[in-house]
């Protein structure tokens, strides 16, 4: 097995097309191309985790934070992320970083952060925009049922709980090829008449390249005429931050106790208590200011995310409990995720869980 091996298992898990415009995400450093020794998993990569890979042999983080986020334009080791990447290179030592990609996974950082709260009826908080695609094609009669087989085997066609989604009208199409063609059907330089099924099928945006690469291999035509065209539909799978529900209302006390407990959080800035019951949470892992609207939008009595500053606590308004339990705190059990997913992908490698604490944030 090789480096891409994972990265491929990783990138079918959460593919790469979610992740933000402002992200740096896949293979920051290395080369996919080596034979694997092992992989070790982290929240983020620094000096301590790369000597962690060392020790056990590991040629591979995978890194939920990426250890390059701007653009480097020296590497004299002047800086901790300077340090870090010399010494992975020193050491051959590829590091990955899925960051965003699993931030709008539907199971990754925040259905995580609701596993450990036991919160029921979960939904994605702010559905990611322009993720479905539409493929339109015209195909022979007689092919369409090989050509429609063919585009569902690899995914596309599904649409919530159903599968094989697709749309089909017979038709009539014309063509008239010119001499420098090689008609499957009719002759070069005479109009031809075809009795044809138009084909409609949506599908995500990540399996564009998948889609095209077999439908140009499956369709008999020389020339396949299609449309892929992107649709404002939401997709309820994609997206930042999540909703659920306590399987009973708590006291907002009540519930911030539970909040540090099930977090394993030594401090909770909040804003004002309301003085009633809370059982619907709405979370976003890491820095969430951004979603405070969208989690008062879904009538949230609380909404848990880090990193809010001073004027963010106002936005509650006297209509959300906001609790910021800390930025490495609420992404800290995204690692344990990653390790059971690649653990069940790859059973002949070892899958290590990084022991090093990266949260440079300390209480007094």
């Amino acid at each position: 097995m090789i480096i891409q091996d994972v990265i491929n298992h990783l990138e079918d898990f959460a593919p790469l097309a979610y992740a933000e415009d402002f992200d740096n995400v896949g293979l920051l450093v290395g080369d996919k191309n080596v034979n694997l020794t092992g992989v070790l998993v982290t929240l983020d990569t620094l000096e301590a985790v790369v000597d962690e890979a060392i020790e056990n042999n590991c040629n591979l983080i995978v890194s939920f934070h990426p250890i390059i986020f701007k653009g480097l334009k020296k590497l004299t080791g002047k800086t901790y992320v300077e340090r870090t990447v010399l010494k992975a290179i020193k050491n051959d030592i590829a590091i990955y970083a899925i960051h965003t990609a699993l931030d709008n996974h539907i199971h990754g950082v925040n259905d995580i952060i609701c596993e450990q709260l036991k919160l029921e009826n979960r939904k994605i908080l702010i559905p990611q925009a322009q993720t479905i695609k539409k493929l339109t094609t015209y195909v022979p009669k007689a092919e369409a049922n090989n050509l429609r087989q063919a585009i569902f085997n690899i995914g596309a066609g599904n649409i919530g709980n159903y599968s094989n989604c697709s749309f089909n009208v017979e038709g009539i199409g014309t063509f008239n090829g010119n001499e420098n063609s090689n008609p499957v059907v009719g002759k070069k330089g005479e109009t031809a008449f075809e009795e044809e099924t138009k084909i409609t099928i949506t599908f995500a945006k990540h399996l564009e390249a998948k889609v095209l690469k077999t439908l140009f291999e499956t369709h008999s035509y020389e020339e396949v005429a299609y449309e892929i065209t992107t649709l404002e539909n939401t997709n309820q799978n994609i997206g930042m931050g999540m909703v659920g529900t306590l399987q009973k209302p708590m006291t907002e006390t009540d519930f911030l106790v539970y909040l540090k407990t099930k977090m394993n959080v030594q401090a909770i800035r909040h804003s004002k208590f309301l003085n009633k019951p809370v059982q619907k949470i709405a979370v976003l892992g890491g820095s969430g200011s951004f979603a405070i609207t969208a989690a008062k939008a879904v009538k949230a009595d609380v909404f848990i995310t880090a990193d809010l500053k001073y004027h963010d606590f106002f936005s509650a308004e006297n209509s959300i409990l906001l609790a910021d339990i800390g930025h490495y705190e609420s992404e800290q059990y995204t690692k344990n995720g990653l390790v059971a997913h690649l653990t069940k992908k790859i059973s002949n490698f070892a899958i290590v869980l990084s022991k090093t604490n990266t949260n440079p944030v300390k209480y007094f």
